[in-house]
């Protein structure tokens, strides 16, 4: 896999499809990995190119110590684009990802022609309960986490029908590293980007799950309420939307890509 240097970190990224294509890259969710953009890889890599990458601290990426902050993970997408020699491109992030979607949108709109943000908030969760959550992390590892992730992240209906999907992200986060989820989740108890949504300018695209528990349909339409040139899109998932629908979570985004 493919790395590179973004100031204290080692990125792993990978593309498909044809460099000369117009570009998009992808932000994976807290605990999980690129790979989780794996139904989005096959059905865009033919008429795009794909950037993927593993967030600091996530999957193949190195996890210097923490804490981070929204900025570094921001810069660290800006860096990618520049390491590739990409001007230019479109930006999809869930959730984690969503938040990094938005301080782009926010302080690099140069680079981008549109920026999705799916099942994400412009302030996720409350400051004590991630600072918390990160102390119990570095204490005790990520395998209690995992064990109840599934829940937040998918309806019932799907952990019953698709067992080892759910499966495999829920080893994925347990294999991960502690340090790095941690020092995201500090990241992610000091993320507020509420006051500097009326600042985005680039066209902005908001997915939302209609039975999300965590990023709710309400915070979506937070979002466009503030961002001028923005649209709400509505799926029926819960968290993690593009692997619960993906047919629909990739019709959403080819409808602004063409």
């Amino acid at each position: 896999m493919p790395t590179f240097t973004s100031n204290d970190a080692q990125i792993n990224y990978q593309t498909f499809g044809d460099a000369s294509q117009p570009a998009i890259v992808f932000s994976n969710s807290l605990g999980t990995k690129y790979s989780m953009w794996q139904p989005q890889i096959d059905a865009l890599q033919n008429d795009f190119f794909v950037i993927c990458y593993d967030t600091r601290g996530h999957g193949a990426s190195s996890a210097p110590q923490g804490p981070y902050c929204i900025e570094q993970l921001g810069q660290d997408v800006v860096n990618l684009l520049d390491h590739l020699q990409v001007e230019k491109a479109t930006f999809c992030g869930i959730s984690m990802g969503g938040l990094t979607g938005q301080w782009l949108a926010i302080h690099k709109p140069e680079r981008f022609n549109h920026v999705v943000v799916c099942n994400t908030a412009a302030k996720i969760g409350q400051e004590q309960a991630w600072n918390e959550r990160a102390a119990l992390v570095r204490q005790q590892g990520l395998q209690t986490i995992a064990a109840t992730a599934a829940s937040r992240w998918f309806t019932e209906s799907f952990i019953q029908s698709q067992a080892a999907t759910v499966q495999s992200l829920s080893n994925d986060l347990a294999a991960g590293s502690a340090e790095g989820y941690a020092s995201c989740c500090e990241a992610l108890a000091k993320a507020d980007l509420r006051e500097e949504l009326k600042n985005i300018t680039v066209p902005v695209l908001v997915i939302a799950g209609q039975q999300d528990p965590v990023t709710t349909v309400a915070d979506g339409q937070y979002m466009v309420d503030r961002i001028a040139n923005s649209q709400l899109f509505e799926i029926n998932a819960s968290h993690i939307s593009n692997i619960e629908c993906p047919t629909e979570f990739t019709q959403a985004l080819r409808g602004i890509l063409n």
